[in-house]
């Protein structure tokens, strides 16, 4: 990576990640998360020497360690900062409470979690604490690791050796499911609140704009395209319109709204 980046040295926003505990010499990760500060300090040399960097733009805690304070982790990217080797710091699956203890140390400028139509749980106090405290918020896996795009069926294999999905649990009862591919809804209900998309710190985070819902439950499958997030996967064809009737087992009712859900 950082040889690529060479020629593009001071024109790129680089963000990489700590956290996990890596064999210094087989560059092989355990298994355990690693977040004491000695390991932090460390660890960073060897990312800003590899990435041939003077300092990492954004420094990602990549998951919460349970057996050191976060106030510890904090403090250490602070002092990371002030010694000018990280200019921003960022945390990943953290709680709303983890993140203002963090956040009260040393400020953070992005939360990254995932977040898509079937995992909504930063909707439950994440995405309001971001926005409280000015935090940027960044989701992976908006198309449910490739599970929302209709494209994977029961006869899809992954790698084990290079895609993450072959050992995510759940995948073999998710590829055999019957779910059919994504198709929208005719109408959209005039009433659907549906979350804007403002500037944020960093490009790909998502912030909700003042005065919108918190939760777009109402959202109708055609309003939730127009934000860039594909809709529910067993909306009923276009045709069902006509009847004013859904489809036995639809989400979708006769005003067109749903209500996606978690999982």
């Amino acid at each position: 990576m950082g040889e690529a980046l060479a020629p593009y040295k001071g024109q790129v926003v680089i963000a990489t990640k700590f956290g996990w505990d890596i064999d210094p010499a087989e560059r092989k990760p355990s298994g355990r998360v690693s977040s004491r500060p000695e390991v932090i300090k460390e660890v960073v040399d060897g990312s800003l020497r590899r990435l041939g960097v003077d300092a990492i733009d954004l420094y990602y805690q990549h998951r919460v360690d349970p057996d050191v304070p976060i106030e510890d982790v904090a403090g250490a990217v602070k002092e990371l900062i002030e010694a000018g080797k990280v200019k921003h710091f960022g945390m990943s699956e953290a709680s709303a409470g983890t993140i203002r203890r963090a956040h009260a140390v040393q400020p953070l400028s992005a939360v990254q979690s995932e977040y898509s139509l079937w995992w909504r749980r930063p909707e439950e106090e994440v995405l309001a604490a971001c926005e409280e405290l000015g935090i940027g918020f960044v989701p992976y896996s908006p198309l449910g690791k490739g599970f929302l795009t209709g494209t994977i069926t029961a006869d899809t294999s992954f790698d084990a050796g290079n895609d993450i999905r072959s050992t995510i649990p759940g995948s073999r009862r998710m590829r055999s499911s019957t779910m059919p591919p994504s198709s929208s809804c005719s109408r959209t209900s005039h009433n659907a609140r549906v979350p804007r998309p403002v500037r944020s710190p960093w490009p790909g985070s998502w912030h909700r704009s003042p005065g919108s819902s918190r939760s777009p439950e109402r959202a109708s499958c055609t309003a939730w395209r127009k934000t860039s997030v594909p809709p529910p996967s067993n909306c009923p064809p276009r045709n069902w319109a006509k009847s004013r009737t859904p489809p036995p087992g639809s989400r979708c009712r006769a005003d067109a709204t749903t209500t996606p859900r978690n999982g």
